[in-house]
């Protein structure tokens, strides 16, 4: 048995994960999301040996366009999908198109198969909110938080004992406002219901690594015009060392390699620079 996550593209442009769940002789394959378009997305499955008709579930963090490509409510009952939409983002999708019979609403956790656990996080993004994920297999727990707007104090009661952790650092502060953007723009990515910060994605997850034994960290949603990877490379190299060789800072038109999630990753108490540090590196 084994879990495995890759990554096919995540920014603003479009953000789909698949996740491969063997159990045996048989590989369940879900995304996290549906974001990229169809076509591309079936070329991004293609090196992987997969199409579509290979998706069993999909597992939705809300329905902003970047995270669910219209076209899809379509494509779900054609491929025999079924689309896995918290109750609050219910008539949203309805209203996407996405047929009810293609629909599996929760409000807590769930199940894919008969031997994958989802736990839900609910988090302040925009007027619905997004959720996050906590998905169990074989002992092995990816944590999944993306588009969070804050880092609430519950999320460190539930991303405890992670072996993966796949998180946003949307952009650097310093960059974001100094970009010619729009000032309404600006207050919604920055005003707590928007996204993070590499600063707060940085502080967050050295916090859960310290609780966890994270095989892989996995950096979500960066932005294009207002982040730069070098820049979180950099502080990862300075401030957890520890944790650099583990990250894995995803891209927009290029999947990431298949991650295998492993149960006896090294238990991180990463250095941790203090709150004003972590600040001012990042711009603040």
């Amino acid at each position: 048995m084994s879990l495995s996550l890759c990554v096919l593209g995540s920014g603003s442009g479009g953000n789909c994960t698949l996740l491969m769940l063997q159990d045996g002789q048989r590989t369940r394959h879900a995304l996290i999301d549906c974001g990229l378009s169809i076509r591309e997305t079936r070329r991004r499955l293609a090196p992987l040996g997969l199409d579509l008709g290979d998706i069993d579930d999909i597992l939705l963090t809300h329905l902003d366009c970047d995270h669910f490509a219209p076209p899809w409510a379509n494509a779900l009952a054609r491929h025999d999908i079924t689309l896995h939409v918290h109750h609050r983002h219910r008539s949203p999708a309805l209203r996407a198109g996405v047929p009810g019979t293609r629909m599996a609403l929760f409000n807590g956790g769930f199940t894919l198969g008969a031997s994958t656990a989802v736990e839900s996080v609910h988090f302040a993004h925009d007027e619905l909110g997004t959720v996050g994920f906590i998905i169990e297999h074989d002992g092995r727990r990816l944590g999944f938080a993306t588009d969070l707007g804050r880092v609430p104090d519950s999320l460190f009661e539930r991303f405890r004992g992670l072996h993966a952790l796949a998180f946003e650092s949307n952009y650097d502060r310093t960059m974001q406002v100094k970009s010619g953007r729009p000032a309404f723009l600006k207050k919604r990515i920055m005003g707590g219901a928007g996204h993070l910060s590499n600063g707060q994605s940085f502080e967050a997850v050295t916090r859960i690594a310290a609780a966890s034994k994270l095989s892989h960290v996995i950096l979500l949603h960066l932005s294009r015009e207002c982040n730069d990877p070098r820049i979180i490379s950099r502080h990862y190299a300075r401030h957890a060392p520890d944790l650099l060789d583990r990250v894995t800072i995803t891209d927009q038109f290029e999947p990431t390699p298949v991650l295998r999630v492993h149960r006896r990753g090294r238990r991180g108490n990463p250095p941790r620079p203090g709150v004003g540090e972590q600040l001012a590196m990042f711009g603040a």
